[in-house]
Parts: C-alpha cells; structure tokens; sequence
C-alpha cells in the first residue's frame, strides 16, 4: 500500500483529490474570462467541462467506496482497540495503521516482510 493507510481510506483520498482538482480547474477555467476577456471564453469552457468530468469521477469513487464499506468486514483492532473495516485479506487499521489479516497463514508475518512481499509482487507484475 502506497500510502500505508487503509484501503477504503485511500479510494477517499482518491475521491477527495479529484474533487479539489475538479473544483480548482472550473475556477481557473471561469478566471480565464477575468484575464483574458471573449478569449478567454474558450479557456473558461474547456476548464469547466474538464473540471466537470473530475467531480464526475470524484463522485463515482466516493459511490464505489461507500458500497465497499457497506460489504466490508468489522473487526476490533487489537492494537487500539477501536471497531474498523477490513477489505481484502490484509488491509490496515483506519486509525492507528496496524496491519491486520483474516489469514491465517499470514498472521505470523511481520509488518516488513509483508511489505516486502507486496512490493515484490507488484514489482514483478509491472
């Protein structure tokens, strides 16, 4: 995992930077119009329908995420404590980050050799 957070808590982050991102081209899109004037029209347009296609997709992951939370499996942390949502064979605790499994064959895996493996495995699939 890239950002060592959970997953549902990366397709938010996902969700969230492509919101900002929509929202930032739309306002510099519209600025086209103060800067440039009838040319700036079209700047306006093309950031605004770019713009318009990010929230889209931002709208699209946060719905995708939302519906992986509901299927998801909740489990106490044992390192917090705190009720979280596991997707996947191993995932991380949303608040303090611990990794977690339902594997038993992985159980016994520390946190650096499980790193390890998952950068491996998506070494040797690029």
């Amino acid at each position: 995992m890239f950002f060592k957070s959970s997953k549902i808590s990366e397709f938010r982050l996902w969700g969230l930077l492509l919101t900002m991102c929509g929202m930032g081209l739309m306002i510099l899109g519209t600025a086209g119009i103060v800067f440039w004037g009838q040319a700036g029209k079209i700047v306006a347009a093309i950031g605004l329908v770019i713009g318009l296609i990010a929230m889209l997709g931002s709208l699209a992951i946060y719905f995708w995420a939302g519906m992986l939370s509901t299927s998801a499996v909740q489990l106490e942390c044992p390192e917090c404590h705190k009720l979280t949502k596991m997707l996947g064979k191993t995932d991380r605790c949303m608040f303090c980050k611990t990794i977690l499994t339902l594997d038993p064959a992985q159980a016994t895996v520390t946190a650096d050799e499980l790193e390890q493996e998952q950068a491996t495995s998506i070494a040797g699939k690029g």
